[in-house]
C-alpha cells in the first residue's frame, strides 16, 4: 500500500482560487418578459450560445394559421410575406392563434420589449386560413403549404389538425389534397412540424391516434408537456406519428392588442396574460409545436446546407428521452406513445452539428406508386437511402423492364430491423392498397435486413420495386438492381 507524508499531502491542499471552476456564460434576454416563459429554460433554447448570438442569415419559417397583428411592436422588420385565404388582411387576427404561434417563433429578441422569439433568425411568412368561426377549409390549408414553399419558406408550422381515426373512416378526416401538399413541401426540402391534436376535438380523452397532418409521412408530430415533465391527458397519443414533445402548459406569448385592449388596466397590452381565459392559461399542442419550428430554423440558420430529413432527424434523436426519472411516470424508456422521442432539447441539437450528421435522402418523397416512386433509368445499377419507420416506412422506385428479361433485386438494411422487398406490376397505384395483391408481382419479406428477389419479366412496362422497413428501426440501406436479356 502506498502511503504519503504529511509534507506531501500538505502539498495537495488547495486553495479556494485553485478550487474556482471556469464559470461559462450563456446568452440571456434582455427581453422582460422572458422569465414568464418558462419553455425557454425547458428547452434550453439559448444554451448553446455564448453571451451574444451568432451572426447568420435569416430563415423563412410559414405560420399557416389565424393571421398575425401585424402592427404588433414584435413583428416589426420580422415578416417577409403575408396572404389570406379568407378575406380581410393576413395582418390582422381576430382569433389570436396565429399569432401565439407566431410571438413564440419571432418574436423580436433581446430588445428590452416584451417576451422572447425562440428562432432569432426567422423571416415570418405569414397564411391566414382560419375562418371567423375557427374552422379551415382543407384545400385552403393545402394551398397555403404551397405558397409557403413558393416564396421561400423553409419551415412550416402546422399548429393545426384534423381528427384520424384508422378504424372509423366516417370519422377519418384523411384528405389528398393536404398530403399531396406535404408531399410538395418535402420535395423541396422543407421541415414541415404539426401539433399532434388535442383530444377535446376527439371522441374520447386521452384520444389514442395523432390528427393530420402530423399523421403524413415526413412530418415532425409534437405533443405537449406539463411544466413537470408530464404528460397531460389533453395530448393525444400515438406509437407511430407522435415523434416528439415540448412543452405545452402555461405557455407565455404574444395576442393580437385589439384583443388585449379589453383589459385596459392591465399592464402587458399585447401578451397573453391580458388575454381572454384560454390565454391567460394557454395549453394545447398547438403552442408545443412552434417550439420544435423555432429549433429547426435556428439549426437551419447555422447549417444552411442541411436538407429538411437531416433537420428532422437531429431535432428527434437529440430529444432527451421522458421517463419517471425526469417527471413522467407513465412513459418508458426510449421512445413511446405519450413522448416520442422525448423533449426538445435546442442545445444538444446544435451540439449535433458537430458531430456525423444523418445522411440525406435526396429521393424523398418516394412513399407510393405512380408518380409519386422515384424514377431509376436503366443506367442505375445502385440506390443508397434512408428509412424509418416513423417518419418514412416506405421508398417505391420505378424502373422501366422490357418482356423478357432477368430482373434481380437485393436489399441491404437498415441494420437491425426487418425490411422487405417487393415488386410491383405496371398499373399498381398505391403499393399498400391490400385490396389489389393481385399487382404485386414478387417478394422476399420476413426476417432480417437483407433480402433477394428474382423476377423473370411476362411483359413490358413500368415496374415499382418497394422497399419497407417492418420493424421499429431507422437508418441507411442499399438497393441494387440487374437487368440481364434472355
Amino acid at each position: 500500500m502506498r502511503t504519503a507524508t504529511a509534507a506531501a499531502l500538505a502539498a495537495l491542499v488547495l486553495t479556494p482560487s485553485a478550487l474556482a471552476l471556469p464559470v461559462r456564460t450563456s446568452f440571456t434576454p434582455t427581453d422582460p418578459l422572458a422569465p414568464r416563459q418558462y419553455y425557454l429554460t425547458q428547452d434550453h433554447a439559448f444554451d448553446a450560445f455564448g453571451t451574444e448570438l451568432p451572426v447568420v442569415n435569416p430563415v423563412r419559417v410559414a405560420i399557416i394559421d389565424s393571421g398575425l397583428d401585424g402592427g404588433h411592436p414584435e413583428f416589426r422588420q420580422r415578416i417577409w410575406q403575408a396572404r389570406t385565404w379568407v378575406g380581410g388582411s393576413a395582418l390582422s387576427d381576430e382569433e389570436g392563434h396565429g399569432t401565439f404561434v407566431a410571438g413564440m417563433i419571432g418574436a423580436a429578441l433581446n430588445n428590452n420589449e416584451g417576451i422572447a422569439g425562440m428562432a432569432f433568425p426567422a423571416q415570418l411568412v405569414i397564411a391566414k386560413i382560419a375562418r371567423s368561426d375557427q374552422t379551415i377549409d382543407v384545400s385552403d390549408e393545402a394551398e397555403a403549404i404551397r405558397w409557403a414553399v413558393d416564396v421561400g419558406a423553409r419551415v412550416i408550422n402546422l399548429s393545426i389538425g384534423g381528427l384520424r381515426d384508422p378504424f372509423n373512416p366516417r370519422l377519418d378526416t384523411y384528405s389528398r389534397a393536404e398530403a399531396q401538399a406535404i408531399e410538395y413541401a418535402v420535395r423541396h426540402s422543407v421541415v414541415l412540424v404539426a401539433a399532434v391534436g388535442n383530444s377535446d376535438e376527439a371522441p374520447q380523452t386521452p384520444w389514442p391516434f395523432a390528427s393530420y397532418p402530423a399523421a403524413l409521412p415526413h412530418v415532425i408530430g409534437v405533443s405537449a408537456m406539463t411544466p413537470t415533465g408530464n404528460v397531460p391527458t389533453f395530448s393525444d397519443r400515438d406509437r407511430i406519428y407522435n415523434d416528439m414533445s415540448a412543452p405545452g402548459q402555461e405557455i407565455y406569448s404574444t395576442l393580437p392588442r385589439a384583443l388585449t385592449s379589453f383589459r385596459p388596466l392591465c399592464q402587458n397590452q399585447g401578451y397573453s396574460d391580458c388575454g381572454m381565459d384560454e390565454f391567460r392559461h394557454a395549453a394545447g399542442t398547438s403552442f408545443a409545436a412552434p417550439q420544435v419550428s423555432a429549433a429547426a430554423a435556428v439549426l437551419l440558420a447555422l447549417k444552411p446546407t442541411l436538407q429538411a430529413d437531416q433537420v428532422v432527424n437531429i431535432l428527434e434523436r437529440s430529444a432527451t428521452d421522458l421517463n419517471a426519472s425526469n417527471g413522467c411516470r407513465q412513459c418508458p424508456l426510449q421512445r413511446d406513445t405519450f413522448s416520442g422521442w422525448g423533449r426538445l432539447d435546442v442545445s444538444k441539437a446544435i451540439g449535433a452539428l458537430e458531430g456525423v450528421l444523418p445522411p440525406p435522402d435526396r429521393l424523398e418523397p418516394n412513399d407510393d406508386a405512380g408518380s409519386n416512386a422515384a424514377k431509376l433509368s436503366a443506367s442505375v445499377t445502385s440506390v443508397k437511402a434512408t428509412l424509418d419507420f416513423w417518419d418514412d416506412q416506405i421508398d417505391v422506385y420505378r424502373v422501366y423492364l422490357h418482356k423478357g428479361q432477368r430482373l434481380r433485386l437485393t436489399l441491404d438494411g437498415p441494420a437491425g430491423a426487418t425490411s422487405n422487398l417487393l415488386l410491383w406490376k405496371p398499373g399498381t397505384r398505391r403499393v399498400e392498397d391490400l385490396r389489389r395483391q393481385n399487382l404485386r408481382a414478387a417478394q422476399a419479406i420476413g426476417p432480417g435486413s437483407s433480402h433477394r428477389l428474382g423476377y423473370r419479366v411476362p411483359a413490358k412496362g413500368w415496374y415499382y420495386v418497394e422497399a419497407k422497413v417492418a420493424t421499429r428501426g431507422a437508418g441507411p440501406y442499399e438497393l441494387t438492381i440487374s437487368r440481364a436479356r434472355r
